[in-house]
């Protein structure tokens, strides 16, 4: 039940406590239940929007900066990651595996905010061996959401 709960708010969280017990088959009161009890647990973190900025008019620059980093004895890479996922221009940090350690992305006005929170706040912040920063020219599809042109089906119309 709760899988299901979380694939449905996955997809859509503004649905009404009314379609969820209809889909779940469960009361509202048992939706709200066991909402609250994932909120508790964390398990849900919270709700928000996936919002295409430039149809908003609103201008965003996202980088993706690869970070390599000394993991700390004891704390491996959580302290670090904790660091920089501080700074409220930081969107999400990934522990990774491969040729470097962190994906940090960001978000700025320009293209020099992100330069400047690099060298500024990220590069030299102890135990940080390295970083490569990925500016994104264009968002295709963000958490299954696809960006750009309002897209009509395409197929022929066919008559019986």
């Amino acid at each position: 039940m709760e899988r299901k709960l979380l694939e449905i708010l996955e997809r859509n969280s503004r649905i009404s406590l009314e379609q969820l017990a209809a889909v779940l088959e469960i009361s509202e009161a048992e939706v709200a239940e066991l909402m609250a009890k994932l909120e508790q647990d964390r398990v849900v973190l919270g709700y928000h929007a996936v919002i295409d900025w430039e149809k908003a008019n609103r201008e965003l620059v996202t980088a993706l900066i690869e970070v390599k980093v000394t993991p700390q004895r004891g704390l491996g890479f959580d302290n670090i990651a904790e660091r920089i996922y501080q700074y409220p221009e930081v969107t999400s940090v990934f522990l990774m595996s491969g040729g470097f350690d962190l994906t940090v992305i960001i978000e700025g006005k320009t293209m020099k905010d992100v330069a400047m929170f690099v060298s500024q706040k990220l590069a030299p912040m102890e135990g940080v061996q390295s970083t490569a920063t990925h500016f994104v020219l264009k968002k295709y599809k963000q958490e299954g959401f696809i960006f750009g042109p309002d897209t009509k089906d395409q197929r022929a119309a066919i008559w019986l």
